[in-house]
């Protein structure tokens, strides 16, 4: 991910930021331009942008920024909607009732946006199910009942579900360990059930690509239930690291493909956050790997990417083992599962549209800056202005739900107690 700097006072800002720390402008994300904007207060609820890419549009909270403290996009002033396109995927938020389950949805979100940037920084369309009924992408972040019943995490047809337990940073590093996993994240989960959703897209109907598909991956024609069931009796291999990137790869072609489209939006997204931020490695021996190549991740070709990736993963984990931690990157990517990641970027650059700015592909626009700025600048008469919008909120979620007496009820359809 790019590095973001407040636009009033420069100061360099985050992703995730509400607030800045140095200047306490308001911030806030807007996909139109994929940029972090500083705003000031227009009124009414409407907030002027700093940005010198938008002209003084004028914008409001997505009401689960403004309300809610879950989100941080914004929506232009004169937009029909009160939630942003990354939250109206969403169709199913966590009973707020609970405890702790407002912190909960809050990591799923943050999740889902860093997702939705890398998605569109690779010009994959993302449409919701408002969009595009069909074929649209949505969420539902469940939990388990208390009868016992299990939520499993997964896709089904453009559906994906996750239990909300993996947002428990405690309860997530239990089931890796129990399961003996080297890496388990809630960004991972994501990146892998949105492999799911892109092959049903991209490759399962595409004869360019299923063919090729089968001759890395294996026939996905292979009844899953009888491969999960031998999984799970059986294990994986023992020589599984000499083609796949995990045991969980070698259940079924449909995983190992997840997991691939996982690992391979993990290996961009790193390399564009360090790209970002300057990062090279300039050691004094010249046998030693090397990085100062700066080539953004959405035009460098597959062995360019390669190229760089190794070298920087020796400095990681060196890094991390400096500080005591395990490797930042448990893995080793055999020459099959190099092929295969090959593959899948050869499916990315094929489908998607680098024209559009990075998060304009999950916002559904194909405007550039200035003319997505000229599409929202003007300002809307007082009489039809939207409600009012409270000031921002605080950048960490509160640990209870607001109060129902100040707090209308969500846009997003709240699960159901269990």
């Amino acid at each position: 991910m790019k590095t973001f700097h407040c636009n009033h006072c420069s100061h360099l800002v985050f992703y995730e930021n509400v607030r800045c720390e140095r200047c306490e402008s308001l911030l806030g994300y807007v996909p139109e331009v994929a940029e972090i904007s500083a705003f000031e207060d227009a009124g009414e609820g409407r907030w002027r942008s700093l940005h010198s890419d938008l002209q003084g549009a004028l914008f409001r909270q997505c009401h689960n920024y403004a309300l809610e403290n879950v989100c941080n996009w914004m929506i232009p002033a004169d937009s029909p909607d009160t939630l942003c396109r990354a939250c109206q995927l969403t169709l199913t938020i966590p009973n707020l009732s609970a405890p702790d389950n407002r912190l909960y949805w809050y990591r799923l979100e943050m999740a889902k946006r860093r997702l939705l940037y890398t998605l569109a920084a690779l010009g994959l369309d993302v449409k919701s199910r408002q969009m595009d009924p069909e074929h649209g992408l949505a969420f539902e972040f469940l939990e388990d009942g208390g009868d016992g019943e299990q939520v499993m995490t997964g896709h089904d047809n453009g559906l994906i579900t996750l239990n909300i337990a993996e947002a428990d940073d405690a309860y997530r590093e239990k089931v890796r360990s129990a399961m003996g996993e080297p890496y388990r994240t809630l960004l991972g989960h994501f990146r892998h059930e949105t492999g799911h959703y892109y092959f049903s897209q991209l490759v399962q109907d595409n004869p360019r690509w299923l063919e090729p598909f089968r001759k890395l991956f294996g026939d996905e024609s292979v009844d899953y239930g009888e491969a999960l069931t031998a999984y799970y009796r059986d294990g994986a291999p023992a020589d599984w690291q000499a083609s796949h990137i995990s045991a969980y790869a070698t259940m079924h072609p449909w995983e190992d493909w997840a997991e691939t489209w996982a690992h391979y939006m993990l290996i961009v997204d790193v390399l564009d956050t360090s790209t970002s931020y300057g990062v090279a490695l300039l050691p004094d021996d010249p046998s030693e790997p090397t990085l100062t190549d700066r080539t953004p991740v959405e035009d460098a070709s597959f062995e360019n990417l390669m190229k760089r990736w190794f070298p920087l993963t020796y400095a990681l984990n060196s890094l991390n083992r400096s500080l005591g931690m395990a490797d930042g990157y448990p893995f080793t990517l055999a020459a099959p599962v190099v092929d295969k990641l090959r593959f899948v970027h050869r499916v990315i650059a094929e489908a998607g549209d680098k024209s559009r700015p990075r998060e304009a592909a999950a916002a559904g626009q194909g405007q550039g800056a200035v003319g997505a700025a000229a599409a929202i600048a003007p300002a809307i008469a007082p009489e039809l202005a939207p409600a009012p919008v409270p000031a921002a909120p605080q950048p960490v979620p509160p640990s209870q739900p607001a109060s129902a007496a100040t707090t209308p009820a969500p846009t997003n359809q709240p699960a159901k107690p269990r």
